[in-house]
């Protein structure tokens, strides 16, 4: 429900004659009056066939602001379709989001392909690349959360939790106050003020919920909420008010701030404006760490890098506020990047700016040592939606949390969620290269498997054009890891990962033979390709050099454990026939004797015969003058594939 956490938060309370022209429709949509103002711009267009590009903006934003994303995107396309790439970035999103939306991820995937393309922003590209890399790899994977919508909800805009000892605070424009009576342009609804519930441990509900810091309650918007550890300090958001009345910009807005203060007895005591205040910008959704010494908040102040983007400042023992400081375009987008909470030296915040799965997206960032903060991890379903999701909180041990939404199946506007997490799987990664034997090229499209010890596949995945790969192993594991791919041989590694999560091996690599390169094709046999074996006169011994050659018939049968081969010995025509049939046989037997003894399975080996001369390969006959060379043609030993 972006018309309540947008940080452009405005109010307006004028009232409107009806009437149906552009006019009157530029008039409520000035006064942030969307629901009707979108009617009346659909009453205009029904009628205009050339309307101004402004006018299809704001007809498009009157929709988009009250999430109406259907026909939101009826506006955002005849933009698009007018000014093409060259749309502005923040209606570039606009679009984007709203067909997601409508889940046409196909087409938001395309646009955002085009319109990235078109601006060169390599940077930019390389980050959508990666994030959609990760959501399919999300996709694939067990979620580790479960959800629930909370019985506390209402059919009005329930959100923004906060832990609050052992109850939570939140947001809501349940009509429980004095001021039901006035309701809020932007979506009709009562304002937000800030309420307490009790908290059920067994399942995570929320029950006996009461107004929080009823003191504090003005006429118009109180909402999100952080404490410090001790509980006696709160910042919360609230309307920039003087003397009771709303305190607007220049352009008529009223933008939001954060006031501080400390709770006693039930109520809040020694309100103050936070120093980065401005009616000229929003500032809120303030969020503090575990140790109270960070604040961090969104805010539209300029210098950023979009909408509202994400800022911190340092806390003193004292309690002073250090400058404000933008979380860089690491966190912050073109859009708009809001709702921060911080875990466990872990970020979390919502965004619609790094191409999630339609709206608000929850991610977290991790903080590094060097005082910056890791790529965003979009934390997947059943956290993220194709609607807006926003506002996440965990307890210190990570395993529950609450989280707002708007999605579908709720019971009205934002809902509060209860989610229990799993804890994440410890693994950590394995990368290397797969090349040919023979040339040392890279060989792509080949299967890399990770396996435990029981041959049972644990991961899979493809290399790369450049033969590379990187695949995910489970911590402190032992594993095989193959390589292969269809008419290669396979190579295996044994490896025993760390015990640290994240951790890299790096370099691990494989060789791969390729089934035509070790065979050679003799007419309509395959035999496996070898050089010669030369065996000492009148002997059926194996000598050196014929050991190498016979190496390299055990390397194929080896890497190809299909194979099944026959071994033909043969002789040339000099001496007497029976004894040359004798002698190699003898030979044929001796290589198979040999092939054997490195391992090879028998059954593998259909046949080991000689056959002498009976086998010429040319004229040299008996009594016909050849030559050495000749004669030497005839001498051969052959290892003909008979299953493969």
């Amino acid at each position: 429900m972006k018309n309540i956490y947008i940080l452009f938060l405005c109010l307006s309370i004028a009232s409107v004659s009806a009437q149906s022209n552009l006019k009157k429709a530029n008039k409520l949509f000035k006064e942030f009056s969307y629901v009707d103002a979108s009617k009346a711009y659909e009453e205009y267009l029904e009628k205009e066939k050339s309307p101004s590009t402004q006018t299809l903006k704001n007809a498009g934003d009157s929709f988009y602001y009250i999430d109406d994303k259907r026909n939101a995107l009826k506006w955002y396309q005849k933009l698009y379709d007018i000014q093409g790439t060259s749309i502005p970035d923040d209606y570039f999103i606009r679009y984007i989001e709203s067909l997601k939306g409508v889940l046409d991820y196909d087409k938001a995937d395309k646009i955002t392909k085009e319109y990235l393309a078109s601006k060169g922003d390599q940077k930019r590209i390389a980050n959508y690349t990666r994030l959609k890399k990760q959501m399919d790899s999300l996709s694939k994977e067990k979620p580790l959360y479960t959800i629930r919508n909370l019985e506390i909800n209402t059919d009005k805009s329930d959100f923004g939790p906060a832990f609050y000892g052992d109850k939570v605070v939140y947001s809501s424009s349940k009509d429980t106050t004095k001021f039901k009576e006035k309701l809020y342009n932007w979506n009709r609804q009562p304002f937000l003020n800030l309420y307490v519930a009790e908290r059920n441990t067994a399942n995570g509900s929320l029950f006996n919920e009461t107004v929080f810091l009823p003191n504090a309650m003005t006429k118009y918007h109180e909402a999100t909420v952080a404490f410090t550890p001790d509980l006696q300090t709160v910042y919360y958001s609230t309307n920039i008010v003087r003397k009771k009345k709303l305190v607007n910009d220049e352009e008529g807005t009223n933008n939001f701030k954060i006031v501080k203060g400390t709770i006693a007895d039930g109520k809040l005591t020694k309100p103050q404006d936070i120093f980065f205040n401005n009616k000229k910008y929003s500032a809120g959704h303030p969020a503090l760490s575990e140790d109270g010494k960070w604040l961090f908040f969104a805010s539209d102040m300029p210098g950023g890098y979009g909408g509202s983007d994400l800022y911190v400042c340092q806390i003193a023992e004292d309690g002073t506020i250090g400058p404000p400081k933008n979380l860089g375009p690491e966190i912050n987008t073109a859009g708009n990047d809001m709702f921060p909470s911080f875990s466990n030296g872990t970020l979390y915040f919502a965004s619609d700016g790094h191409f999630g799965w339609g709206g608000l997206d929850i991610y977290e960032s991790k903080f590094k040592q060097d005082a910056t903060f890791s790529e965003p991890k979009n934390l997947g379903a059943p956290i993220n939606s194709n609607k807006d999701d926003f506002a996440y909180i965990v307890d210190p041990k990570d395993t529950y949390g609450y989280f707002s939404s708007n999605r579908a199946q709720g019971k009205g506007d934002d809902d509060l969620y209860y989610f229990t997490k799993e804890k994440a799987p410890c693994n950590q990664w394995v990368s290397g290269k797969v090349t040919n034997s023979k040339s040392k090229l890279p060989i792509a499209e080949a299967t890399v498997i990770v396996a435990d010890m029981f041959g049972d596949k644990i991961s899979e995945v493809a290399t790369n054009t450049f033969g590379t790969y990187r695949i995910s192993v489970p911590c402190g594991m032992k594993v095989k890891v193959s390589a292969t791919k269809p008419g290669h041989s396979t190579d295996e590694k044994g490896l025993e990962s760390k015990k640290v999560n994240g951790a890299e091996i790096k370099d691990v690599d494989f060789e791969l033979s390729k089934y035509e390169d070790l065979v050679v094709i003799d007419g309509d046999k395959e035999k496996i390709d070898i050089n010669p074996i030369f065996f000492d006169y009148d002997k059926s011994d194996i000598t050196p050099q014929a050991a190498t050659e016979l190496d390299k018939v055990v390397f194929a049968m080896s890497k190809f454990p299909n194979i099944k081969i026959k071994i033909e010995s043969h002789t040339d025509s000099r001496g007497k026939d029976a004894y040359n049939m004798k002698l190699s046989d003898s030979r044929a037997k001796s290589t198979r004797t040999y092939i054997l003894s490195k391992g090879i399975d028998p059954s593998r080996i259909e046949s080991a015969i000689g056959y002498g001369e009976s086998r010429l390969t040319n004229k040299c006959k008996n009594g016909i003058k050849c030559t050495e060379a000749e004669h030497l043609a005839n001498r051969r030993s052959d290892f003909i594939v008979i299953e493969k």
